[in-house]
């Protein structure tokens, strides 16, 4: 019995190491949110103008940072729009991956639907000081409550849109 007690006991230490050292990840690499964005005017593929205020108004908005050429975000972008086609409150912002038609053709080759600001040079997100793709932001009513980097899962996305609603 002491065996398996002394074998909980590391993987609990085990286990709190990893947190630790994710949530010290997320802190350094993540984004900074500039002085007035929930203002800025964002035009997305379709044309239409949308401002982070008003899109977070009424429940959270998870804003996504990909590019067509991460690898990861080609794990974690099935995922966003699967949210997004769920009704989920989406908006992804496509890092210095060409102009509209690439990421248009690149979209329908992948069978992607969600709503996207094109940031061809990389500007929106150097505002936003993203420096890891993907990158992903929650925020309710214009105030930024959550980022991480790197990999999520669709549940993990969703319980963090959940949580930001309380």
């Amino acid at each position: 019995m002491t065996k398996l007690k002394r074998w909980a006991r590391e993987l609990g230490i085990l286990v709190l190491i990893i947190v630790a050292v994710m949530f010290a990840m997320d802190f350094l690499r993540g984004p900074q949110a500039p002085a007035n964005f929930g203002s800025q005017p964002l035009q997305l593929l379709e044309g239409q103008k949308i401002t982070l205020l008003e899109q977070s108004q009424q429940r959270p908005l998870l804003v996504y940072f990909w590019a067509t050429w991460c690898g990861v975000c080609k794990m974690t972008t099935p995922d966003v729009a699967a949210l997004a086609e769920e009704g989920g409150n989406v908006l992804s912002v496509a890092l210095r991956s060409g102009d509209e038609v690439k990421i248009r053709q690149y979209l329908a080759a992948k069978n992607i639907a969600m709503p996207v600001v094109n940031d061809p040079l990389g500007e929106l997100s150097a505002q936003w000081d993203v420096g890891v793709t993907p990158t992903f932001v929650i925020i309710d009513k214009g105030r930024v409550v959550s980022t991480t980097t790197g990999w999520t899962s669709y549940w993990g996305m969703k319980a963090r849109l959940w949580w930001a609603g309380f």
